[in-house]
């Protein structure tokens, strides 16, 4: 979600530090922990898409899992950034999303308004903070990769806002869809953020890319 700076070389983190925050650092610059919060986010959308007729407990229970474990993987990711001003967009999301999973999981929130409600603000919240990220770092490899899968957030959160679901079916087709697209995006960040990588082991030290979701 926000700007890393990455410092390997090949396709992957160079050997860990000793700290446990230095630990953190290397795993949230490398492209395979970016790799994983779009299988975090496409893994769940493929499952309701392919169960369709899941009730609306299930669904509150695989929502509520998949913004916990964004969440933590974005906190993980606010290791990566060098400089404080960086931290704090990846903080934010990381503090959004965790709660979000909590109140996705309580059994008195299940309704369908409720659930849309939680993710489309997620989506709508992570994607404008991706988007001004984007923005406002002009040097950002594949920048308009990453403008898009903001804006692709930000598209679904007002979906789901504007449009809420009258059923859970209807709610699950709608997130299923979403979460799908955005897994995609973010798995093309991340492949994309393999191949900086790569060529700095020859040209030198790239920005990292913002995430999404």
């Amino acid at each position: 979600m926000s700007v890393t700076r990455g410092t390997a070389s090949g396709a992957g983190p160079g050997p860990l530090p000793g700290g446990p925050a230095e630990i953190l650092a290397a795993l949230g610059r490398s492209w395979q922990w970016m790799l994983a919060s779009a299988a975090a986010t496409l893994v769940p959308g493929v499952v309701v898409l392919v169960w369709p007729d899941t009730t609306l407990h299930v669904l509150a229970v695989l929502v509520g899992l998949y913004l916990l474990v964004t969440g933590v993987i974005r906190f993980v990711g606010v290791f990566g950034r060098d400089e404080q001003g960086e931290r704090l967009p990846g903080l934010l999301l990381a503090v959004l999303f965790v709660p979000a999973g909590v109140l996705c999981l309580r059994n008195p929130l299940q309704t369908v308004a409720a659930l849309s409600l939680i993710v489309g603000v997620v989506w709508l919240v992570s994607g404008m903070l991706t988007l001004f990220t984007a923005l406002a770092s002009r040097d950002l490899p594949h920048r308009g990769v990453v403008i898009g899968a903001a804006l692709l957030a930000v598209v679904a959160g007002i979906v789901v806002l504007a449009l809420p679901a009258e059923s859970a079916r209807a709610l699950t087709r709608l997130l299923g869809l979403w979460l799908v697209l955005l897994g995609l995006v973010e798995a093309a960040v991340a492949l994309a953020w393999r191949s900086a990588l790569s060529r700095a082991g020859v040209t030198g030290t790239p920005r990292g890319p913002a995430r999404t979701g």
